[in-house]
């Protein structure tokens, strides 16, 4: 992923308003971020613990989308998978994460919701970069590579329904 300045960012916000996008809380972190090895950047709000973000790179210009999740309640021994990347995580390691839909429909209450890694770090889970709680992945027979256009393509089919 190419690396996004906060005006990128902010501009790219398919499912809330220019003034929702003007105020939301930016990562101050952009030129540290790892973007070789980033297909997407997400980040938890730090002032709103229920609401994250996530902007891809899709056809040439970024897209953002706002979301909300309830962080999960579950048992110690629970685990859930990422419908993004199919990594699993213990407890609240991946949540519901539910998205406004785009124009009218959004405007009218409308939904969609994916569950994801809470911490949105699927790129750097594929690549070996961050590891579960729990240990390394499961292995595979697809390349690095095919997860990774595994992925895209569940976060675009996501994109998609917004």
């Amino acid at each position: 992923m190419r690396a996004l300045s906060e005006q990128d960012i902010r501009t790219s916000f398919i499912n809330c308003s220019k003034g929702e996008a003007r105020r939301l809380a930016v990562p101050r972190d952009l030129a540290s971020r790892p973007w070789d090895d980033l297909d997407f950047l997400g980040w938890r709000d730090p002032g709103a613990p229920d609401r994250s973000y996530l902007v891809v790179e899709r056809d040439g210009r970024p897209v953002g989308v706002a979301m909300r999740f309830q962080p999960a309640r579950r048992g110690f021994l629970h685990r859930s998978m990422c419908s993004l990347c199919l990594t699993t995580h213990p407890r609240g390691g991946v949540a519901l994460m539910t998205a406004r839909k785009a124009g009218t429909a959004g405007r009218e209450g409308n939904s969609v919701g994916a569950y994801m890694c809470t911490d949105l770090a699927c790129s750097l889970y594929l690549r070996g970069r961050k590891v579960p709680e729990t240990g390394p992945r499961f292995e595979e027979s697809l390349t690095v590579e095919e997860q990774i256009d595994r992925t895209r393509g569940n976060l675009f089919a996501f994109l998609d329904t917004l």
